[in-house]
């Protein structure tokens, strides 16, 4: 009887890159990823250039709000000034009219004693001269009472034209501050933009670079492909050939042993299954009665920062992030606020303000009484702003005055907020 085995079907085989198509591919890739590469070094040079931008943004807008605040107070002293003029007008208007009911216009004149009708009524001489002693020495009175009212008109006339003139000078100077932070504001607009523009060109850049890698992964995974396609067709080859050799082997020794003994020949392997083994199987208060202003990490502290003072603490975090008042104090302003977008400034018991700029809401207004801990505000991105963060500053003597590197301010009320500012 004839033997037969069964064979395996025999695979196409997958396509085979050339060795030109996987070099091309490569130089591809290389190319790409050496334009991303120089590109990378522009961006980087651009965002430099962007945050020095945003930093003098941010210095020209806060000489801005010290102008604002310092022309506010300038105007204050001249209205105050023009009141106490007008005080000194009215208190030299009225000694000039005593002096003028006494006659004091005759005694300065050096003419008759008294008045016609003082001298007419005096029973004598002795009488004359009394009244008339007595109506000189009231009108020399009101006469030093009117010279030292006009004395003081003087006074408050050159102080009111001196606060006039202060006036004028806080309105050139906050126009002049006003007309710098647009500049300011300009360059570090254009910054971005250039920014943004070589952002779009790297993303692009990204994606043709992640375009040619998978090209070239595909090309070498097809080559792989083929190799191993080529590796069983090999194996399959062998395996076959062993096949033939052992079933001619066995047909050879059964026709010997039919030979022998004339016996009906059994199949090598006697038709039973074989075997085998298988695989295995595989914002709380604090102690000291203070909160912290908001939570999230210190990106610029206290310092000087691109050659311009950075007057307070710029802390990270997503927008939306709550803000608090630390201590209880007074909402003197809320609302839009030059570099800042929008920002809120509390008064405290101690005179002290703090500021919260670049927020993205507020939940306060002007005159409102606040709390340790009170939710005033969120983090935001407006303004001068490379990122979502907020701006806090200390004024230890009143808006724009007096400011302080916020950190001592804050422990001194029992804020510890560590990180590398402190």
């Amino acid at each position: 009887m004839a033997l037969s085995w069964s064979t395996t079907p025999v695979m196409a085989a997958p396509t085979n890159p050339s060795d030109g198509e996987i070099s091309a591919a490569q130089q591809q890739q290389q190319a790409v990823a050496a334009d991303v590469g120089r590109l990378a070094a522009s961006v980087a040079d651009a965002q430099a250039q962007l945050e020095q931008a945003n930093a003098a943004a941010a210095a020209a807008a806060d000489a801005q709000l010290v102008a604002e605040a310092d022309l506010e107070r300038a105007q204050e002293a001249a209205e105050v000034a023009a009141g106490e003029l007008s005080a000194a007008t009215t208190a030299a208007q009225a000694a000039r009219s005593a002096v003028g009911d006494l006659g004091a216009q005759t005694f300065m004149r050096g003419s008759d004693l008294g008045g016609v009708a003082a001298l007419l009524s005096a029973a004598g001489p002795s009488e004359v001269l009394q009244q008339a002693a007595t109506l000189q020495y009231l009108a020399a009175d009101r006469v030093t009472v009117l010279t030292q009212l006009e004395a003081a008109q003087l006074r408050q006339a050159n102080a009111a034209s001196l606060a006039d003139a202060a006036v004028n000078d806080q309105v050139a100077a906050q126009a002049a501050a006003a007309t710098t932070a647009a500049t300011a504001a300009d360059v570090a607009s254009r910054a971005q933009a250039s920014t943004d523009s070589l952002q779009v060109e790297q993303a692009l850049l990204q994606q043709q670079l992640q375009d040619a890698q998978v090209a070239l992964l595909e090309l070498q995974g097809q080559r792989d492909g083929y190799a191993a396609w080529a590796a069983t067709q090999q194996a399959q080859q062998r395996a076959a050939s062993a096949e033939a050799n052992a079933a001619a082997a066995a047909l050879a020794q059964q026709a010997a042993q039919a030979q022998n003994t004339n016996r009906p020949a059994t199949p090598a392997g006697g038709g039973g299954a074989t075997s085998r083994p298988s695989a295995p199987a595989g914002g709380p208060i604090t102690s000291g009665g203070g909160v912290a202003p908001t939570s999230g990490r210190f990106t610029s502290c206290y310092e000087m920062r691109w050659g311009q003072m950075h007057n307070g603490l710029d802390i990270a975090a997503s927008i939306g992030t709550p803000i608090y008042a630390p201590i209880a104090g007074r909402v003197v302003r809320a609302g839009a606020a030059t570099g800042f977008g929008l920002a809120v400034y509390i008064q405290h018991d101690d005179g002290s303000v703090t500021v919260y700029g670049h927020i993205n809401d507020y939940f306060v207004t002007t005159g409102d009484r606040v709390t340790a801990g009170q939710l005033i505000a969120e983090v935001g991105n407006r303004g001068q702003s490379t990122g979502p963060h907020l701006h806090f500053e200390v004024h230890s003597q009143g808006m724009y005055q007096g400011r302080t590197n916020p950190m001592p301010w804050l422990r001194a009320r029992g804020i510890d907020m560590g990180g590398p500012c402190s």
